[in-house]
């Protein structure tokens, strides 16, 4: 099979890429609807700082006699999400937009919720719907975006790893806090 069945010959790829040269990273061959793929990151980048916030906020009110192992867990978590919220601010910036920064809406562009809950039970709860509706939420993008932005297909995924790990990690965690209130 020759290259010419597959790929641009050389000198029509070096044209092209000097073509709307500012750009920058959006080539002509992205097929994705940039307006869309931006209004979900944006959406994700909100729902990544409701989780930081969240976690936070956890870490810091967790009591009782497990909490200490559970609040180092949770600050681990926050700064996990603060990791994806880096990166997903970052692929906006180079698809050409502006990450929404913003404290004003951001509960309403965030796919989780802030809730800040009462009991140590309650937080790993929280934390745990918040996980699950990521979970969704990015295997939904991931199918949207398919083969038209592969680079934020594969963000998401590697998101998605580790959003999974936190939910397998919470739901030990209320696995562990349920057997031990049984056993006194």
């Amino acid at each position: 099979m020759s290259n010419s069945n597959f790929l641009s010959d050389i000198q029509t790829l070096r044209d092209r890429a000097r073509q709307h040269i500012e750009a920058g990273a959006v080539t002509a061959g992205y097929s994705a609807d940039r307006d869309t793929v931006l209004k979900l990151l944006n959406e994700s980048l909100a729902t990544e700082i409701i989780c930081v916030l969240r976690y936070r906020r956890h870490h810091f009110m967790a009591k009782g006699i497990h909490s200490p192992s559970v609040a180092d867990e949770f600050l681990v978590h926050s700064n996990e999400e603060q990791g994806h919220a880096d990166r997903i601010a970052e692929r906006i910036v180079q698809l050409g937009g502006e990450p929404n920064f913003s404290p004003e809406g951001l509960t309403t562009r965030s796919h989780a919720e802030y809730i800040e809950a009462g009991s140590l039970t309650d937080m790993i709860k929280e934390n745990l719907v918040a996980e699950r509706i990521a979970i969704d939420s990015y295997s939904e993008i991931i199918r949207y975006l398919g083969d038209k932005d592969p680079t934020s297909r594969r963000m998401f995924e590697e998101i998605l790893a580790v959003e999974e790990e936190h939910a397998d990690e919470l739901a030990d965690l209320l696995t562990g806090l349920s057997e031990s209130d049984v056993k006194h």
